[in-house]
C-alpha cells in the first residue's frame, strides 16, 4: 500500500517534467548555436579566403637588405645617429 502510495505521489510532483523540459530547451539552445556557430565560420572563412585571392601576392612581405658593411651590430637597435 505505500508502494503505491508513493508512486502515486511522485506522479504527482512537477519537479520531473520541469527538468525534462530544461533538458529539451537547453539541447535546443545548443544546437542552434552550434548551427549558428558554423555558419559564421563558413562565412568568415569564404570572406577570408576572397580578400586573400583578391590581394594575391600584393600584400607579400620582403626585407631590405642592408648594404654590405653597412649593418647594424648585434644587440644593438637603429637609433637617430645611425645612418
Amino acid at each position: 500500500m505505500k508502494l503505491v502510495k508513493n508512486a502515486i505521489e511522485f506522479l504527482k510532483k512537477e519537479d520531473g517534467p520541469t527538468a525534462v523540459e530544461y533538458a529539451v530547451m537547453l539541447a535546443l539552445i545548443i544546437v542552434v548555436c552550434i548551427a549558428a556557430i558554423t555558419a559564421i565560420g563558413t562565412n568568415a572563412n569564404s570572406t577570408f579566403s576572397q580578400v586573400g585571392s583578391t590581394l594575391g601576392g600584393t600584400a607579400s612581405y620582403r626585407r631590405r637588405r642592408d648594404p654590405p658593411g653597412r649593418g647594424i651590430p648585434p644587440g644593438r637597435l637603429p637609433g637617430p645617429a645611425d645612418p
